[in-house]
C-alpha cells in the first residue's frame, strides 16, 4: 500500500522532467506489468498516476493480482477511470530463469502485459521485473525487427551539458557480441538520440580502454573498421573511454552487454555514494549543523540550483531502459525504483510510441543496406539463460 506520507509528497514528485516526456499522443494505451519489481504493485500504480500529468489522455492496462491492485487505485482520484485491471495470480520472480519462464510463465503478469502489445491492444509495455525474463519473453512474443540479429537494452546518461544525454547500449541483453551486433546497436542508439533526445547528427563512439587505434580487444578494433565504412545515422567519432560517457563528447556509446551492464552499475553506484557522503558530512557533528543554520540565508539562494543538480544525478530521473530492436516497444524499469522512477519509465515508453520510433529504425535499417548487416541468424542465447 502507498503510505500517506508518500501520497502527500506526490505533488512535488510530479514535477519531474525528461526529454522523452515532451510529446503527447492521443489514444495512447500503455500496458503495465503490475507485479514486476521490488515494491510492486504500489509503485506501478503510483507511477501511472504521476505519468498522467504528462499524458492526460493515456489509458492503462495493468496485469496482476486484482486483490492487491484494486485498493491502490482508490487512492488516486480518476485513475480507475483510465486503468483496466486484468487479473492473473501468476508473477515472474527475480530468481526465475529466462528459459524457465518461457515454458511456465504464459499466464504471468509480465507475459500477458507483453502479449497485449503483440496483439495490438497496447502501444507499449513497461515492467520492473526480472531483466532476463523480460528480454526472453519480449523477444519471443514481440519478435525481432528484420535486419536486427540481437535486440539491445539502452538508456541515456546525464552529461556535463544540461539537457543533453549520452545513449549507452547494450546494458546486459548480450554478454558476448560480434562487430555486426555493435553496428546494429549503433543504428538503434543513433535513432534514439535523434528522435527522442533531438540530436540531429549524433556522435557515435565504441567504448574502449583508450582512444588510440592500437588499444582494445579484437572486437572493438574490428568494430571500428566496420563503423568507419558503414552509412550510420550519425557520425562515427572513434573510441570512447569510460569518462567520455559523462562529458557530452559522444551522443551514443556502444559496447557488449557485459561491459555495458558493469559500466551502468558502476555509474549508478558512484552517484549514490556521492549523495550518501554529502549527507553524512552534513550530519557529521553539531558544529556542522550549527554552521549550516548560520549559513541558511545563503543556502536558500542556492536552493533551486542545488535541487536541479540533485535531480540531474538522481537515477530515478533516468529510469527506463529501452529494449531496442523488437517489433514492439518494451521498457525495463529498475526493479528497486519508486513511483517517480516508474513514472519516468512510462514516459520513455510513451515518448517512443509518440515518435513512432520503430518505424524510424526500420527506415534507417533499409538505408544502411543489407551489405552492412548480416542476414537474420538463429535466436541468440540470452545472458543468464540456460537450456
Amino acid at each position: 500500500m502507498v503510505s500517506i506520507r508518500a501520497r502527500a509528497a506526490s505533488p512535488a514528485a510530479e514535477r519531474y522532467q525528461r526529454p522523452v516526456l515532451h510529446q503527447q499522443q492521443h489514444n495512447l494505451v500503455i500496458s503495465l506489468d503490475g507485479m514486476g519489481g521490488d515494491h510492486a504493485p504500489a509503485i506501478v500504480v503510483e507511477g501511472a498516476h504521476l505519468a498522467r500529468r504528462q499524458f492526460p489522455s493515456a489509458r492503462f492496462l495493468i496485469f496482476g493480482d486484482e486483490a492487491q491492485i484494486a485498493p491502490l487505485l482508490s487512492q488516486y482520484p480518476g485513475l480507475a477511470d483510465v486503468m483496466e485491471i486484468r487479473h492473473t495470480p501468476d508473477r515472474v520472480t527475480a530468481e526465475d530463469k529466462p528459459a524457465q519462464v518461457l515454458r511456465t510463465g504464459r499466464n504471468s503478469s509480465m507475459r500477458l502485459a507483453i502479449d497485449a502489445v503483440a496483439k495490438g491492444e497496447a502501444d507499449c509495455v513497461v515492467s520492473a521485473g526480472n531483466t532476463g525474463a523480460l528480454m526472453a519473453m519480449a523477444k519471443f512474443s514481440l519478435k525481432v525487427m528484420p535486419g536486427i540479429d540481437r535486440p539491445a537494452i539502452a538508456t541515456y546518461m546525464p552529461t556535463r551539458i544540461e539537457g543533453r544525454g549520452t545513449v549507452l547500449l547494450d546494458l546486459g541483453a548480450n554478454a558476448e557480441c560480434d562487430p555486426n551486433n555493435l553496428l546494429e546497436f549503433a543504428v538503434l542508439g543513433a535513432v534514439f538520440s535523434r528522435e527522442i533526445l533531438g540530436v540531429a547528427q549524433p556522435n557515435i563512439g565504441i567504448l574502449n580502454i583508450g582512444s588510440e587505434a592500437m588499444k582494445g580487444s579484437e572486437l572493438v578494433k574490428e568494430s571500428a573498421e566496420l563503423f568507419a565504412k558503414a552509412k550510420l545515422p550519425g557520425t562515427y567519432k572513434g573510441f570512447a573511454e569510460g569518462d567520455d560517457i559523462s562529458t557530452g563528447a559522444f551522443d551514443v556509446v556502444v559496447t557488449d552487454g557485459f561491459t555495458g551492464n558493469v559500466t551502468l552499475k558502476a555509474i549508478e553506484g558512484t552517484a549514490k555514494l556521492i549523495k550518501y557522503m554529502i549527507k553524512e558530512a552534513l550530519q557529521s557533528s553539531w558544529l556542522v549543523k550549527v554552521g549550516l543554520l548560520l549559513a541558511l540565508p545563503g543556502l536558500l539562494l542556492c536552493y533551486r540550483p542545488m535541487k536541479n543538480v540533485s535531480k540531474r544525478i538522481d537515477p530515478r530521473y533516468y529510469n527506463g531502459a529501452s529494449l531496442l530492436g523488437l517489433k514492439g516497444l518494451c521498457i525495463k524499469s529498475h526493479g528497486g525504483t519508486d513511483g517517480v522512477g516508474f513514472a519516468n519509465a512510462i514516459g520513455v515508453a510513451a515518448g517512443l510510441a509518440a515518435k513512432k520510433f520503430n518505424q524510424k529504425v526500420e527506415a534507417e535499417l533499409q538505408r544502411l543496406g543489407a551489405e552492412a548487416l548480416r542476414p537474420a541468424a538463429a535466436p541468440a542465447r540470452l545472458a543468464g539463460e540456460e537450456g
